[in-house]
């Protein structure tokens, strides 16, 4: 099957919805589909081979945080020949609301220049007035959809009441044996008195957490006075050392952004992961990633980390906001070696549900289904 994905956030940029399409797009390709992927990119050297262009990016704010986005006529005649010289027999457009590539895909997206048109929606909670004043001029290209994908029920949501139809929930995709695999170390192993407590999230953007995260570690290290935090993401080191009062700046590690080897060793190696975000979350990846890693997950209830957590039967759970709450789960499992190795193991057991190998599985049979044949590879 000829498959063409439509990425749009800058791919020369980490982020969910890029590394889904990343991983989608590979995973594919490992099964023996021709895969093209378009996406915006300042630095074209960066993309894989089996991704193209898709325009020079601009920063704009978008759902919470900042997206690189592209848009514009250079943009948009780059999409309409990429779709023309793909002769795709499916046409697969990720976040097709975003006023970038996905939107422009979707505007200039023909039977005549491809196939039926899938769409995946990541975001929950859409309530940009801007977009909503738009959907009546969008809705005529909503039409062009054949099938729509939510990766989350929170996500599926939003597509019912604020785009309008229904979606298959698909999650997004975890390569879960490289999480299981990822050697631990040494550096980053923590002991009985020196725990290590790990979270990976963007620095600059509170919802990720942060702050809370700032919040608890005088109250887990009054009472583990020997508690490490190991905090990776992008983001203004010297402003998040100012969230921490000066005697809890040595108990904190600032990684910075890393790769995705260092990211699973990372993840491998703590005694437990937190995940304090505060909103606008409609999946969790990072759970289901530090899940698959074998770390015992302490998570903020969201209704999207609460899905993924099985309703803390794969995780612990806090009160949203709450760091108070945050540290005493965290000691809670500190304390107690046992529960927090029963946590680990049925998170570990149950992410394989999220691996690659059975989600993209998902997502051909929305291809199928759409495209009216079994799509052989080639």
């Amino acid at each position: 099957m000829r498959i063409g994905i439509v990425c749009p956030y800058s791919f020369d940029v980490p982020g969910g919805v890029q590394f889904h399409v990343r991983d989608l797009a590979e995973h594919l390709l490992g099964l023996g589909h021709h895969v093209r992927v378009l996406a915006p990119a300042d630095d074209e050297s960066t993309l894989p081979p089996f991704a193209d262009p898709g325009g020079n990016v601009v920063a704009v704010p978008y759902n919470g945080s900042v997206a690189r986005l592209s848009f514009g006529p250079v943009t948009a005649g780059r999409v309409r020949r990429w779709l023309v010289e793909g002769a795709f027999d499916v046409l697969h457009v990720h976040e097709p609301l975003s006023p970038s590539t996905s939107l422009l895909a979707l505007w200039a997206a023909t039977s005549a220049t491809t196939g039926p048109l899938v769409a995946t929606f990541h975001t929950a909670n859409l309530r940009s007035r801007a977009m909503q004043a738009a959907f009546p001029l969008l809705r005529p290209s909503l039409e062009k959809i054949s099938a729509r994908i939510a990766v989350s029920e929170d996500a599926r949501r939003t597509v019912v009441e604020h785009v309008g139809g229904d979606a298959v929930v698909v999650p997004n995709g975890v390569v879960t044996r490289a999480f299981a695999q990822a050697p631990r170390r040494p550096e980053w192993t923590g002991t009985a008195q020196r725990p290590v407590v790990a979270f990976v999230g963007r620095l600059d953007e509170p919802r990720k957490g942060l702050p809370l995260l700032c919040q608890a570690v005088p109250l887990v290290r009054a009472v583990v006075p020997g508690a490490r935090f190991l905090v990776a993401g992008r983001g203004d080191v010297a402003a998040a050392r100012e969230l921490l009062a000066p005697a809890d700046r040595d108990a904190v590690e600032f990684l910075g952004a890393v790769d995705d080897r260092t990211k699973e060793s990372l993840l491998a190696s703590a005694d437990v992961y937190l995940a304090p975000h505060t909103g606008g979350e409609s999946f969790g990846i990072v759970l289901v990633e530090a899940m698959a890693a074998g770390v015992a997950v302490v998570a903020a209830d969201l209704g999207a980390f609460r899905r993924v957590l099985g309703d803390g039967a794969h995780g612990a759970l806090f009160a949203v906001g709450d760091a108070a709450a945050a540290a005493r789960e965290v000691l809670a499992l500190l304390a107690d070696p046992a529960r927090r190795a029963g946590l680990a193991a049925a998170g570990q057991a149950a992410s394989a549900r999220y691996d690659w190998s059975v989600v993209a599985q998902e997502v051909l049979r929305v291809y199928e289904t759409v495209a009216g044949h079994r799509g052989s590879p080639g």
